[in-house]
């Protein structure tokens, strides 16, 4: 509001009068302003369809740069939910320890160490057993053999996994029996050809159900099916319902003991002791073990949220080296970008004086250019997401877990292009702004 005042007879004292902006004129201005912005952008996209090749070729550039990241972003995106969803397998408050890591991304020079480490043996895991006082179960297991498992009703595919498991197992890996029994003391102890299967296994061995008591064979073995695990689902290209399960002495028994290296599955008593159990079996394990004080570990300890937070890790620097490289083909795009509108502003150069003459602004001028050149970044933008959404997503088609939508990034995506086309544009738009409208007129 602002006060004025205005003239009267000679001598009266003039009261201010208020110049009060009402409601109406403040909507009519908004209005004004919007139907500028809308007459800027179709005058944008008039200018941009009546050279369709030219403004193909330069947003091509913005299409690649926003395509490489989201193409990046979702398939680490889904890998990230493959992961996590193959690391659900271990059940709550566990975390395993092995001989070799659960996930290397190094080269075959690094893992030469872990190659010369000595093998986790039976009697080893049955000490650090004896003598844990924080774990709810401790599990031993290996994978034996890989193969066909036929019954009197079907075969499966060559590809179902042998494992020798303690009962320990089952609640470490998060296995509920949905038929029968799971293994028990005594079927390790006596070693008895007895067998629990994934639910993928039971299904194709025995379509009509009923497979606890009959008989399979594995690597021409028979074994009486005493169980079956409850469905968990695919994970890491394959099934975590593809396996058979029989008792581990059976397996050390058929298959030999000589350098082979057991895991050991551990689940603490609850969450408030699951650091100190951890610390319990490192040090149980150093013991049985013979470490040295001082020296490193020679065996690894993980979990579900450490298997995690390795691979966020490793996929944090692919991030960072995609985001630069896609960060500098936007660079590129936006050179370009410039230098079509510094060419449309020289092909436009008496329309823009045309324009002035009729009473436009030079922030009209402005406004037009600079919105071309976001109009034009906004579409290379949005078909480079589309891309690379389809693009990354053909990762979880591979995997057969869900798509992933990574919304952080599409938004990243569409603010760079705008940033890119403002940044870019801003030169051309100002020289067409500061065009004189005389000489402009009289350019041919």
């Amino acid at each position: 509001m602002n006060e004025r005042s205005y003239p009267s007879r000679p001598g009266a004292a003039v009261p201010p009068v208020l110049d009060v902006v009402s409601p109406g004129r403040k909507r009519s201005r908004r209005t004004w302003y919007w139907a500028e912005m809308a007459e800027a952008f179709r005058m944008a996209m008039a200018a941009l369809s009546a050279h369709k090749l030219r403004s193909g070729l330069t947003l091509l550039g913005v299409l690649v740069g926003v395509f490489s990241i989201m193409v990046t972003m979702t398939a680490l995106r889904v890998l990230q939910r493959n992961v996590e969803r193959e690391m659900s397998q271990l059940g709550a408050h566990t975390f395993a320890v092995r001989k070799w890591p659960a996930l290397y991304f190094g080269g075959p020079e690094g893992f030469e160490k872990y190659w010369r480490r000595k093998p986790i043996t039976w009697e080893q895991a049955q000490r650090v057993a004896a003598r844990a006082e924080l774990t709810a179960a401790i599990g031993v297991e290996d994978e034996f053999w890989a193969g066909e498992v036929s019954s009197r009703y079907g075969r499966t595919a060559p590809t179902i996994r042998l494992l020798g498991v303690t009962p320990g197992c089952f609640p470490a890996r998060n296995w509920i029996v949905a038929e029968g029994r799971a293994l028990t003391e005594d079927d390790v102890v006596n070693a008895r050809e007895v067998c629990v299967l994934g639910d993928g296994v039971a299904r194709v061995l025995f379509p009509f159900g009923g497979a606890v008591g009959q008989t399979v064979k594995m690597d021409g073995v028979p074994y009486r099916v005493a169980g079956v695990i409850a469905p968990k689902g695919g994970a890491q290209g394959s099934e975590q319902d593809d396996f058979v399960a029989v008792p581990l002495q059976t397996a050390l028994n058929r298959y030999g003991r000589s350098n082979r290296s057991l895991t050991l599955l551990v689940q603490a008593r609850d969450a408030a002791v699951f650091e100190d159990c951890v610390e319990e079996v490192r040090g149980l394990l150093r013991l049985a073990r013979r470490v040295p004080p001082g020296e490193e570990d020679d065996f690894e300890i993980f979990s579900n949220d450490s298997l995690i937070e390795q691979f966020q890790a490793f996929t944090l620097a692919v991030r960072v080296g995609v985001a630069v490289i896609s960060s500098i083909a936007l660079v590129a795009a936006g050179v370009g970008i410039m230098n079509i509108m510094l060419v449309s502003v020289t092909e436009r150069t008496r329309e823009i004086g045309i324009r002035r003459a009729v009473g436009a602004k030079r922030r009209h001028i402005l406004g037009q250019f600079i919105l071309e050149a976001v109009v034009l970044c906004q579409v290379g933008g949005v078909l480079g997401i589309l891309l690379g959404i389809v693009g990354g997503n053909l990762t979880a088609w591979y995997f057969k877990v869900p798509p992933a939508l990574p919304w952080d990034w599409t938004l990243v995506g569409l603010l760079s292009c705008s940033a890119v086309g403002v940044v870019f544009g801003t030169y051309p738009a100002l020289k067409a702004a500061y065009l004189d409208p005389i000489e402009a007129l009289r350019y041919e």
